[in-house]
């Protein structure tokens, strides 16, 4: 795409990308406004005259596109698209593009940072100890909560795209057997799937890789607790809501499952009050903040992708396109 004057970019909320990652120029004429963050209610305004829009998670809807006559194209800084409202977008003309691929090795890392946190009773045993309990003990060691081995164990992967296969390709290294499902409800995935129930009932540890959908909203409940006959931890590293937080913690506290480690919430950042953050001081559970995509090296690449995403389409070469 050509233009007589240079385009107008916004960036509604720069600040959720670190100060140190390096955002290219962009290689046509054009003027960049960033601002650090963009309350709802100022939106509107400044989007208002902008050929380009850049958001992570600044939510654009309907309205705020109606005050964008200029809009050609917003450019979302992150894998999930749910923060634009896409058929808008397209009912107007709007493209949106996102960034993929740029996560398959942090994302994995993290998953089983925190496998071995919770399988290991790491931060249990650093706990205890900053509170005395090894020269209490009187002893080397001491037991108060369980070690068990990755070697031998099952691994269950809800979702099967690049983030779960690499998860998978971790676990294999370990000696784990791994089990893909997809989504609760979703039959006839061929024989490489092991239904989403028998996921639930086989395995020692389950990690969620899925969308935010409405068919995967809730997806692990009070019933799918239920069935998790070998006390498994429960890891999630994908989005918040794909849990319901209030059986989570009733199955921690209740022994269903062994443990949980979350990198996402459904309101974040999460106040005192939220579900997840009552769980805090469980010796079995660790919560981080939406972290793990964020390793120096995946920022930087998705700050490289951002920019060609942006330049392919003012040059008339789209990719990445949500619509």
């Amino acid at each position: 795409m050509k233009a007589a004057e240079p385009a107008r970019i916004v960036f509604l909320d720069r600040d959720t990308m670190p100060a140190d990652i390096r955002l290219r120029p962009f290689a046509f004429p054009h003027q960049l406004l960033e601002f650090g963050a963009t309350e709802p209610d100022q939106v509107a305004e400044r989007i208002s005259n902008a050929d380009i829009v850049i958001t992570n998670k600044v939510p654009i809807r309907f309205a705020e596109l109606s005050s964008a006559p200029k809009l050609r194209l917003i450019a979302i800084a992150a894998t999930g698209s749910d923060v634009v409202d896409v058929r808008a977008c397209s009912d107007r003309g709007v493209a949106v593009c996102n960034i993929r691929g740029y996560a398959v090795n942090t994302v994995p890392e993290h998953t089983f940072a925190l496998i071995l946190a919770l399988r290991r009773s790491l931060t249990a045993y650093r706990d205890s100890v900053r509170a005395g309990r090894w020269a209490e003990s009187g002893q080397f060691c001491y037991f108060d909560h369980p070690i068990n081995d990755l070697s031998g164990a099952t691994l269950g992967i809800i979702g099967d795209g690049a983030l779960g296969r690499a998860v998978a390709d971790i676990g294999r290294a370990f000696g784990m057997r791994t089990l893909f499902s997809s989504y609760k409800g979703v039959a006839g995935m061929g024989p490489l799937y092991t239904p989403f129930e028998d996921v639930l009932r086989q395995s020692d540890i389950i990690t969620l890789h899925a969308p935010l959908m409405p068919q995967t909203r809730n997806m692990i409940a009070g019933p799918e607790f239920a069935l998790m006959q070998r006390r498994p931890i429960l890891i999630n590293t994908a989005r918040g809501g794909l849990v319901d937080e209030v059986a989570l913690g009733q199955a921690l506290r209740s022994g269903q499952i062994a443990g949980a480690g979350f990198d996402v919430a459904t309101v974040e950042p999460p106040q005192a009050d939220h579900p997840l953050m009552q769980l805090a001081g469980l010796p079995n559970f660790i919560l981080t903040p939406h972290v793990a995509w964020a390793s120096r090296e995946a920022v930087q690449t998705l700050a490289d992708q951002l920019v060609d995403n942006v330049e392919g389409f003012w040059n008339g070469t789209p990719k990445n396109m949500v619509a």
